[in-house]
């Protein structure tokens, strides 16, 4: 008798110890902050720490958008533009590098022209957490005058309704600008590594 007594004390004990350990850490305490917030990831993108895990973004996690740049060479063409990379995913990845670039005639990926890319910085990992975003910036060389306008090396402007843009490891995407073309000349550009900074 005296033993069942003893081990009913000690499961009394047991659950009462539980008890406390399952309402130990609830928000509002000082595991997540006073203010009830938690450490879970915000939706920007940083650059990364050496050593980690986490994977290149996957082609199909990412969203391609692209928009005239407000700081952009004088001229009549686009001059400059912005490509933003949103990580649509479920999981944060990494994007790193400079873009290869090719104008879709027709807007048909298939009838691409690889346009030849100048990197200008240096390409270091940015992490992107799932919503977060990333940008690279595109310069042309820009087209002159008035209706068609010219080149100043002599050849003819070109334009393309869309760009394919190739991120190392993340794979190919097409993308229109929101306002407007994409008219150059000479078939070359300058193009920026991937950054979490996005470029005026």
């Amino acid at each position: 008798m005296e033993n069942n007594s003893i081990r009913r004390a000690v499961l009394a004990v047991a659950a009462l110890s539980a008890a406390m350990v399952m309402t130990a850490c609830q928000p509002g305490d000082a595991a997540s902050g006073s203010d009830g917030s938690s450490d879970a990831p915000t939706a920007t993108a940083s650059p990364i720490s050496t050593g980690t895990a986490v994977k290149a973004c996957a082609a199909t996690a990412l969203k391609a958008t692209a928009y005239q740049a407000a700081d952009r060479p004088s001229g009549t063409g686009t001059g400059a533009a912005i490509v933003r990379f949103t990580n649509t995913g479920g999981k944060t990845c990494v994007l790193q590098g400079h873009p290869t670039v090719a104008g879709a005639a027709n807007g048909s990926p298939e009838l691409n022209v690889p346009l030849q890319v100048t990197p200008v910085g240096t390409a270091s990992p940015v992490k992107l957490a799932p919503g977060a975003q990333a940008w690279l910036k595109l310069t042309f060389v820009q087209v002159q005058g008035e209706g068609d306008g010219y080149c100043e090396s002599g050849s003819a402007p070109v334009i393309y309704p869309t760009m394919v843009i190739g991120l190392p490891g993340a794979g190919a995407h097409q993308v229109a600008l929101d306002d407007g073309q994409f008219a150059e000349c000479d078939g070359t550009l300058t193009a920026t590594a991937v950054s979490a900074t996005k470029p005026s």
